[in-house]
């Protein structure tokens, strides 16, 4: 008997202790619906990016040290643009060498391009080493490199086997990065992808013979490392580029960007004739901090630059009267004046939003590990208004 009551007593314990079943449904409903509403917000975040899915990850690889140079000279900190004309149309893309052949041949896909995309311009960037110690004493001071794209003798009844591009004299003993333009190539290639076989560099003296190839040489994707390998680097514009809010030209983007919110109480304002004490204080139409972070989001590991950036958002009363530091338009004077005069019934007062918006700069691998430079039209929140 007394083992009986010891039971029923823990199996009392255990029900008073379980949550009541109405509570659990409606915590699972909860959790889905959340995950539900993350998964829908991610996937809109996306949209705006213009993707379908985040690219994989790729935090563990080095992105072009000419890519990262960009980044910092189109965009401040925060990843804003400085000014929206310092970039040929609004992408940049950077491509490896996928050939990884001998120094004087490359191939590029550019697979990840959408066709809609207009080309811009395309630039080969080739590292030349500094030649082999024992041929230094060489007579020859300058070399021609011409750089030729291969085609197709099979189509179009071509007779030639490849076309010129780009040519111009390099001083021999010199080293670094040398760029030649190839944007016909690109151009030929977005139109007819098969006719990719890719480009041929020849290196000749001034009188026109065949150079040594261990005097003049250019990394390859082969042999040197991923900060030195051949790159293509393609500009493009996908049509995007906005002419609404975006600042036009001058200095003033940066200057209108002012820093966070002082920490002082805000003003008092001017009450309108329909604002009454119960109703409580309000703030004056204002910029405020939105800090959109990529790390919580879980977009780190693509994301290489920013780590995340201030859109801002707009918050605060637009009452009558308007002053010009609320910077309203005529017709939001107006519809405030009919809002305190009680002139039609159901007029609100006007509405504190964003009267000027600015781009931001990405900097991320794609699914195909290229890094992509990107500008984003209308993400950042640069000043309130009444509207």
């Amino acid at each position: 008997m007394l083992l009986f009551v010891i039971s029923l007593a823990a199996l009392v314990c255990a029900v008073a202790a379980r949550p009541p079943l109405s509570y659990l449904e409606n915590h699972f409903t909860a959790e889905n619906e959340s995950v539900e509403v993350r998964s829908a917000a991610i996937k809109r975040l996306l949209e705006v990016f213009g993707m379908d899915d985040p690219p994989a990850m790729h935090g563990h690889k080095q992105p072009p040290q000419y890519m990262l140079d960009l980044y910092n000279t189109v965009a401040d900190v925060d990843g804003v643009t400085k000014d929206p004309y310092l970039l040929e149309g609004n992408t940049v893309r950077s491509f490896f060498d996928k050939l990884r052949s001998e120094q004087v041949e490359f191939r590029f896909n550019l697979s990840t391009v959408a066709i809609t995309e207009k080309i811009l311009t395309a630039e080969l960037h080739l590292f030349k080493l500094r030649p082999q110690a024992t041929l230094t004493f060489n007579r020859h001071h300058f070399c021609q490199v011409s750089v030729y794209q291969l085609l197709d003798t099979s189509k179009n009844n071509n007779t030639q086997d490849k076309k010129l591009l780009s040519s111009r004299l390099i001083p021999v003993h010199s080293t670094g990065w040398e760029v030649f333009t190839i944007t016909q190539a690109v151009r030929s290639w977005m139109n007819d992808e098969g006719s990719n076989l890719g480009l041929h560099v020849v290196v000749r003296t001034l009188g026109g013979s065949h150079m040594d190839l261990k005097l003049i040489r250019f990394a390859s994707g082969r042999d040197h490392h991923q900060s030195k390998q051949p790159m293509l680097v393609l500009f493009t514009d996908d049509g995007s580029r906005s002419t609404t809010l975006e600042s036009i030209g001058d200095a003033e983007v940066t200057s209108d960007l002012p820093s966070a919110p002082m920490s002082g109480p805000p003003s008092r304002i001017a009450r309108s004739l329909d604002y009454s004490e119960e109703e409580g204080a309000s703030s004056p139409c204002q910029r405020q901090p939105l800090y959109v972070d990529f790390e919580e989001i879980g977009w780190s590991g693509w994301i290489v630059s920013p780590r995340g950036y201030n859109a801002y958002h707009c918050k605060g009363s637009c009452p009558f009267p308007l002053g010009q530091n609320m910077r309203p338009t005529n017709h939001a004077t107006v519809q405030s004046i009919i809002n305190a005069l009680k002139l039609i019934k159901g007029i609100d007062t006007p509405c504190c939003v964003p009267d000027k918006l600015f781009s931001i700069n990405l900097l991320y691998f794609d699914d195909a590990e290229n890094v992509v430079l990107k500008q984003y039209n209308d993400m950042v929140a640069g000043s309130c208004g009444c509207h």
